[in-house]
């Protein structure tokens, strides 16, 4: 009898092992995939305009040549940069604050119409954004906010939301409702609660939503290319059409723009990415 379960004990070893292996295996071909293409856009960035026909686009460059990114640096990239770092900035703390409201009574507590509102936020997250930007063209020429900053706050708050509300409920969710009670039981009312535990318990949660939806609002482009015009207006994804419409031939230049665009959501990732797993992995616990 033991010794059977001894040979039940290995072979469940044995599979043990070699689903850690397969597993291991793809987490490294993933990688692969995942850096060659930022290797080699680090790596030819850093050539001059023809260097990538001479030395081949997976040499480190002979000479490392900086003027590329001292060019772009000169030409207006700041500009773009610290434009798109505001609008996101206050589209991300508007709408985590939104999110925030709207998902605490979805949760913590129980009133009419509220699986009807619910139902009605999960919907508007099938709806695709493009539908929209011509009424947003439309109401935004209206009310005076074309070819302006302001008029991009309001689609990234908008498209935002429904998701956000969505995850940040399910997060919520999973705080021990004796959490709540037993402040109530002290003395506190609804509000107290809401701003003194439940969002300092929900820190993770917001880091996540602010993580994804800010990579989000920092790449897109639809909106931001229907809603300004003018140069001294115009955000980072729209900088990379100015530097290729001056820069055609020269592919370095240009791949100096992509990684000063992607540098910061980088950063950012891998400063937040263990509130970003664990928001993400506690929000799948309860629905």
């Amino acid at each position: 009898m033991n010794g059977q379960k001894e040979v039940d004990y290995r072979k469940e070893k044995m599979k043990s092992r070699i689903a850690w292996a397969i597993a291991i295996l793809f987490a490294i071909l993933w990688l692969v995939v995942t850096l060659v293409p930022f290797f080699f856009m680090i790596m030819n960035s850093f050539r001059k305009q023809f260097d990538m026909l001479a030395q081949g686009v997976f040499h480190f460059p002979d000479p490392w040549y900086f003027e590329n990114y001292v060019e772009v640096a000169t030409n207006g990239f700041f500009g773009y940069f610290f434009r798109s770092v505001f609008v996101v900035a206050v589209s991300l703390i508007l709408m985590l604050i939104i999110a925030s409201c709207a998902a605490y009574p979805l949760s913590r507590m129980k009133f009419k119409m509220r699986g009807l509102i619910y139902a009605g936020i999960v919907a508007m997250m099938s709806i695709p954004m493009h539908v929209t930007l011509i009424p947003i063209f439309k109401m935004t020429t209206k009310m005076g906010l074309y070819d302006s900053l302001r008029s991009l706050i309001g689609p990234y708050v908008t498209f935002a939301l429904p998701m956000s509300v969505f995850i940040l409920t399910a997060f919520m969710m999973t705080i021990p409702k004796e959490v709540e009670e037993s402040a109530e039981i002290d003395g506190c009312n609804k509000y107290r609660n809401f701003f003194s535990i439940i969002l300092p318990l929900s820190k993770s949660g917001l880091s996540t939503l602010a993580i994804y939806n800010g990579v989000s609002m920092w790449n897109e482009f639809a909106f931001a290319n229907t809603l300004l015009q003018t140069p001294a207006h115009k955000t980072l994804p729209l900088a990379l059409g100015q530097f290729k419409g001056e820069h055609a031939m020269d592919i370095p230049i240009i791949l100096s723009v992509l990684v000063l665009s992607v540098l910061p959501m980088i950063i950012l990732f891998i400063v937040f990415q263990d509130k970003l797993v664990k928001g993400m992995m506690a929000g799948a616990v309860k629905g």
